[in-house]
């Protein structure tokens, strides 16, 4: 008998291991064989070529006519701060896994999905949203597909390259249709229209476009994407890759467009986002009241118990900035976003609401979140009942507090401080998304970085982790002055930005720099009553800076020791530092001495400098 792989023996299925269920090539008996598809066939070996033998796996059922087929997208362009971010693995595929009717494939019922990264099944909560997008992809593209549709596709195909000859030679002519390469600037350009909208200067875009211009095509963006993308679609990421290397292929080409741009799209309609400074780092639900009941009902909120245990400090740092937004006289202004909470006694009502705000109950239930050094004694399902006693709202605020949150914020060990800041509460912060990143990687390779401190008070903090850094100049968001202009407000002198930080209990005068001084040495000359190493914040009096990198392009004006970019794109957070009780930093710090931009790049090389 000619049966193509090997026979499928339905005990080889029993065991836990997934990898033992599923074969490299094409499995099925000569039944079976005889009823798949041609189409399938072909579809499957569409992938093997343009990807590689492994990018496919493939499952026959001998005694129903469904087939399993596993696609594996290769996530390894993602930088790793933003794997980890996202909490995938860039080293192991994504796996889509879709089941077909064996002998109807595209004329049988449409294919059910399942996403997973087989190491990552418990954490995966990225394999929600992007099941839901390939989901109604799918669902969108079943109402036209079928086997005659998609070879008539294909005809037009070898119409258009007879003297090619295989889809190797015409992928070697046309890059977009093959694997996203390991660059730091992931999504791929597809044409020039998108030039201008991600920030890209021509000499990049010329350069990722010179391969594919061995062909010549009267209307690229048409033959890329096989027919015109829907009118309610915005967004290149959104485009519909073309079907003329099958349906299998279209889907995995889909799949790479999107992942890298899951932070700009909610998690749950998948409408883009609006935000004052663009899209954040991780991925969010949006602010629809019909989102918001929708999130909570599929229990991706209930990331929060793992959060609690494995990041207690940073969950403490952002209920004390959401208590400083809220106890601020500007709360009306700065307290962005209101909290979204559904009603735990009524699903179908939002307890918290950004329509009906109630400052006065919103602050209860604050007030009764315990702290956080206290939850890590017992086990979260203690915690939240003792939390439910005190006030039903208390928990599913502290939820909400964590998964708004859109900015990556990873305590740092003592190894890794910068121990001229002097203080035990050192965050690496990065807030900006991928995208955004790959753009200020280009920058810097054109015109170099340095780094810079902000200051802004710890009552801003709570919008900033999720809205981003913003131009705030004469703005309703402006609290200091804009003496130099519009942008955003660096120095490269500690003491300025301790200024900007609201030094002095909560107070808004921003201080001298003697007065910083003497405030520095006061502090650190009264003995301290507990270890400067406590792990969780202890004061209610809190103030802050963060050590930002900025692009040193002519954009950047500098006035003295006070800067200003205007270019938002060009200032990325990197560290986050906390002070109690009134203590600062060294005031005499200034990033651009050698010793101290040698120690910023021993404590950071290992992190964002990786890429």
């Amino acid at each position: 008998m000619d049966i193509k792989g090997q026979f499928w023996n339905d005990d080889d299925s029993e065991g836990d291991n997934e990898s033992e269920e599923f074969l490299y090539g094409v499995q099925g008996s000569c039944a079976a064989d005889l009823y798949r598809h041609p189409q399938l066939d072909a579809d499957i070996e569409a992938v093997k070529e343009i990807y590689s033998e492994n990018s496919v796996s493939i499952r026959e059922y001998g005694t129903i006519d469904d087939v399993d087929i596993d696609l594996h997208i290769n996530i390894s362009f993602l930088d790793e701060e933003v794997s980890t971010a996202w909490k995938v693995l860039r080293t192991e595929p994504i796996v889509l896994r879709l089941r077909f009717s064996l002998s109807q494939y595209l004329d049988g019922p449409e294919p059910s999905i399942e996403v997973f990264q087989p190491s990552n099944k418990e954490g995966f909560g990225l394999g929600l949203q992007l099941k839901k997008i390939l989901c109604m992809f799918t669902s969108q593209q079943w109402k036209h597909l079928s086997n005659d549709f998609l070879k008539t596709q294909q005809e037009k195909r070898h119409s258009w390259f007879k003297a090619s000859g295989t889809i190797k030679k015409f992928r070697a002519g046309l890059s977009i249709f093959s694997p996203i390469p390991k660059s730091p600037s992931f999504p791929i350009i597809q044409d020039s229209m998108l030039k201008g909208k991600l920030g890209v200067p021509e000499l990049r875009v010329g350069r990722l476009m010179n391969r594919s211009i061995s062909c010549t095509m009267k209307n690229p963006k048409v033959e890329v994407f096989g027919y015109p993308p829907s009118p309610q679609v915005s967004g290149h990421c959104k485009n519909i890759p073309t079907l003329e290397y099958g349906f299998l292929v279209q889907i995995m080409k889909y799949a790479e467009q999107r992942i890298p741009t899951l932070n700009e799209y909610c998690v749950v309609c998948d409408e883009q986002h609006v935000f004052q400074n663009g899209s954040m780092l991780k991925p969010a639900v949006c602010t629809r009241e019909l989102c918001v009941f929708s999130f909570y009902t599929l229990g991706v909120m209930s990331g929060a118990a793992e959060e609690v245990a494995t990041g207690a400090e940073v969950v403490d740092l952002l209920v004390a900035m959401c208590r400083a937004a809220l106890e601020s006289p500007r709360k009306s202004i700065i307290f962005e976003p209101y909290p979204s909470v559904v009603d735990p006694t009524d699903p179908k009502t939002l307890a918290f609401n950004p329509k009906k705000k109630n400052y006065e109950r919103l602050q209860k239930a604050l007030d009764s979140v315990m702290s956080i050094r206290e939850m890590t004694q017992g086990s979260y399902l203690e915690i939240k009942k003792q939390m439910d006693k005190l006030d039903p709202l208390a928990h599913p605020l502290l939820q909400w507090i964590i998964s708004s949150n859109r900015s990556h914020i990873v305590k740092l060990p003592l190894s890794r401080q910068l121990k001229f800041m002097h203080t035990s509460h050192q965050f690496l912060l990065l807030s900006s998304p991928p995208a955004k990143e790959a753009r200020f990687r280009t920058a810097k390779k054109l015109y170099g970085s340095t780094f810079a401190f902000h200051g802004s008070h710890i009552e801003n903090w709570h919008s900033i982790l999720r809205n981003g850094l913003v131009n705030a100049s004469y703005t309703k968001l402006q609290l200091h002055g804009a003496a130099y202009g519009k942008g955003i407000y660096l120095s490269p002198i500690s003491s300025i930005s301790f200024g900007y930080s609201g030094m002095g209990k909560g107070q808004h005068r921003m201080p001298s720099k003697d007065e910083l001084v003497q405030r520095y040495n006061r502090m650190n000359t009264i003995p301290q009553t507990r270890s400067i190493q406590s792990r969780f914040l202890q004061s209610r009096n809190l103030n802050c800076i963060a050590l930002c990198e900025v692009i040193t392009s002519k954009d950047l004006q500098k006035h003295g020791n006070i800067w200003v970019c205007p270019v938002s794109d060009h200032v990325c957070t990197r560290f986050f530092f906390v002070y109690e009780d009134g203590q600062v930093g060294d005031a005499n710090i200034n990033t651009q001495d050698p010793k101290i931009q040698k120690e910023i790049m021993r404590v950071i090389g290992t992190q964002v400098y990786t890429n």
